[in-house]
């Protein structure tokens, strides 16, 4: 049986009348004990080690094409059994093309790095060895890699330009204002498991391990790229070791994988080296920002602009939404957007964690701070006089927020008030302390999603779907929701994932995947309640479950008694009109407190505190694991975080962990994470926010600010780097 539920209103609590307990309790992660024994496969590890393995061949221009390949010299290399140069080879990415003809056509050159030949051998030296010496002549285009350039093509999109009321106007009356500009630079979402594909055919049918977030899109991209039915495509992902945005397209070992595979009859295997990962997957785009705030005597907004520049190949339609959060977060009369696209041949952006909001709010919660020390305004307070009563664009009501509780309750369990509001006050040594306040905000989303539950009848129950659990707990979550439904013990729950064979869910992007897919356990076991009461002429809303026991009125059964075969139910959801009718969003706070060396302008983050409003937490532990995730990803972007692009030719300068510095443990503090109680009637049936990049929204900017208020140094360009800080300290 197939349940389906539409979100056209606002939705009980039935969770709160579940017995058995599990629900939002920190429980372990189911999957914990497979993956720190190494008994959980990635992709990579799929096989017997008898597949043929394949190394991409890349691009050395950053435009043009490929004019010939000495593939006989090639051939006659050791070990190796074909060439593929098939124009089936993606040039970049698929995020999002799903149902639609991917950017294919390998030897027309898009950027430096692009895949353009997939070398097979028996071994991956043999391979690496073969690709490392092809040879290969091109046609050089005229290519533009820097943003910066005054003569990249810009595009204007028409649907992003907009303007409420005159902010030019606003600006000049203002009690006080800002204009200042902002730069954040390119970055790549580094996930621990590098892409990775093994392929292989028995016939028409195509099975292909992979490292990949959104399976029932990813298996249509694969499809579409290879001109066959998305039927005669299996895609598995069971475990898959962080994407962060990175997988959410199919890309290009995929497809290699595939066609070789095909081509020689036998397996193959392509996994990318941790260049390859950075040069061909996508990028965050590097922003230029100004943001205009105007406030009265009172330090109300009466003008918002925030306007910004971002980048992309040409022909892309991705561009970094900046603005995002700036649309609803705070008052103000008169607003205006303006957003460009400069068209540059560097590897493609897309989509990295929470798009938009990661980089936007750096601007967004700097800008306000400014405003907060130039109007003599605690941060704290300057926020909380803003908050608006609706969507201050739309009218829309918040479907829940606590944003303002977020605010004052981290301020206080952070110890804001002994914050000097006179920067470069607080000394410790030859270190200066300051603390620094940031908003957090991130669109909360609904996405279709099927799952099916099995109860079987010793009183066990299998959840089934095509979900991916990237790092985020979805194993546990799952089996949280499933156990609390049908009131069986945690461990009594077996759950399955990452297989196109079975029921599609929404895959694990946009922070929607908990809610969803959840959601759609719910329905499911909602639907066997039913089932269970029907068998004791009951009412559903009668029966309690709890350790395997049903209890109605005085009667009490085991369900194992109860249960002669197996049910099977099918949850569905999908948006409504909910989406719609109300503003759905999460909200929090970051604090920060760091220490400026005043001898070398070294950043040290001394502690971090985010309070978040997200909805119901399903599981304490795994949310709380987010939001550290979240917060680690601000002290990355606020100190170390930059791709470096040469302008000759576009290539990737730091394209290994070596030189893109990424937070390690001594770069990291104790952070400490609070949830406030909420639930959103209008999310979905269980209630819940998205949590996994609410985390990361505003968090670096609390560090900047907190480096502002330790020196009265001002870093608008990110990352706030020793050099950039060193010039404009005090002296003495």
């Amino acid at each position: 049986m197939t349940v389906h539920h539409k979100m056209d209103d606002q939705q009980p609590d039935v969770l709160a009348g579940m017995a058995q307990g599990v629900i939002g309790k920190g429980e372990v992660r189911v999957d914990g004990p497979l993956k720190v024994t190494g008994q959980a496969a990635y992709a990579a590890e799929i096989g017997d080690g008898t597949e043929a393995v394949g190394v991409f061949v890349r691009a050395t221009i950053a435009k043009g094409r490929v004019a010939t390949i000495d593939e006989a010299a090639l051939r006659a290399m050791p070990g190796v059994l074909t060439l593929v140069t098939d124009e089936r080879l993606l040039r970049n990415p698929a995020q999002g093309t799903a149902n639609k003809a991917p950017i294919q056509g390998a030897r027309d050159v898009a950027y430096f790095g692009q895949p353009i030949a997939l070398v097979v051998a028996e071994t991956f030296e043999q391979a690496r060895h073969a690709a490392q010496n092809i040879a290969i002549t091109y046609v050089v285009e005229q290519a533009v890699t820097d943003p910066l350039d005054g003569s990249a093509q810009i595009d204007t999109p028409e649907a992003k330009q907009t303007e409420q009321g005159d902010v030019d106007a606003a600006m000049a009356a203002a009690h006080v204002s800002i204009d200042a500009n902002y730069t954040t630079p390119s970055q790549t979402s580094a996930a621990m498991e590098p892409h990775a594909s093994v392929a292989s055919w028995e016939g028409d049918k195509l099975t292909l391990h992979g490292s990949y977030q959104m399976l029932k899109y990813n298996r249509n991209e694969l499809a579409d790229a290879l001109g066959i039915d998305p039927s005669n495509v299996r895609l598995l992902a069971p475990y898959v070791g962080g994407g962060f945005g990175s997988k959410l397209g199919l890309s290009s070992e995929a497809v290699g994988a595939a066609i070789a595979a095909k081509a020689l009859g036998r397996p193959v295997r392509v996994v990318m080296t941790r260049p390859q990962v950075f040069e061909t997957t996508m990028r965050r785009s590097s922003t230029q920002q100004r943001l205009r705030l105007a406030a009265d005597a009172k330090g109300h907004l009466t003008a918002i602009g925030h306007d910004a520049t971002v980048s992309n190949l040409p022909g892309e339609t991705f561009s970094e939404p900046v603005a995002l959060a700036t649309h609803f977060l705070y008052a103000g009369k008169n607003r205006a957007y303006a957003h460009r696209i400069a068209r540059v041949h560097r590897t493609c952006a897309g989509s990295m964690r929470a798009p938009g909001e990661a980089v936007g709010m750096l601007a967004l919660e700097n800008a306000m701070d400014e405003l907060a020390h130039k109007a003599g305004i605690d941060p704290v307070a300057l926020r909380l006089r803003n908050i608006p009563e609706t969507h201050p664009e739309t009218g829309k009501e918040f479907s829940s927020r606590r944003f303002a509780e977020c605010l004052s309750q981290g301020a206080e369990h952070f110890g804001w008030s002994k914050r000097s509001a006179t920067p470069g006050q607080v000394k410790d040594g030859e270190w200066l302390i300051g603390m620094g306040v940031a908003s957090a905000a991130r669109g909360n989303i609904l996405s279709e999603a099927k799952a099916r539950v099995i109860l079987h009848a010793d009183a066990t129950a299998t959840v089934e779907t095509d979900m991916t659990d990237i790092g985020t707990g979805t194993y546990t979550i799952l089996a949280q929701i499933a156990a609390e439904m049908l009131g069986l013990p945690l461990h009594s729950v077996t759950v399955r994932l990452g297989d196109t064979d079975l029921p599609p869910a929404a895959g694990s992007g946009g922070s929607w995947g908990a809610g969803s897919v959840g959601s759609a356990v719910f329905l499911a076991c909602q639907s066997l309640r039913k089932d269970i009461a029907g068998m004791l002429n009951a009412d559903p809303a009668d029966i309690t479950l709890k350790d395997g026991i049903i209890t109605t009125g005085n009667i009490q059964r085991s369900l194992s008694d109860t249960l002669s075969n197996d049910l099977t139910a099918i949850g569905h959801i999908e948006p409504g009109e909910a989406s719609n009718t109300v503003e759905h969003a999460g909200f929090g706070a970051h604090f920060a407190e760091v220490a400026v060396n005043s001898v070398t302008g070294e950043t040290r983050v001394r502690r971090m505190l985010g309070v978040f409003s997200a909805g119901r937490i399903l599981n304490e532990q795994t949310a709380r694991s987010q939001c550290y995730g979240g917060m680690i990803f601000g002290i990355g972007a606020a100190l170390t975080e930059e791709l470096v692009h040469d302008h000759r030719d576009g290539h990737i300068v730091n394209h290994t962990l070596a030189e893109y510095h990424v937070p390690v443990n001594l770069d990291v503090p104790q952070l400490d994470v609070i949830f406030l109680e909420e639930r959103d009637a209008w999310a979905n049936p269980i209630q819940s926010k998205g949590v996994g990049e609410l985390g990361i929204s505003g968090a670096g900017a609390a560090i900047t600010n907190a480096i502002f208020n330790a020196t009265g140094v001002r870093v608008r360009d990110y990352p706030a780097t020793l050099d950039k800080i060193l010039p404009q300290l005090p002296e003495g």
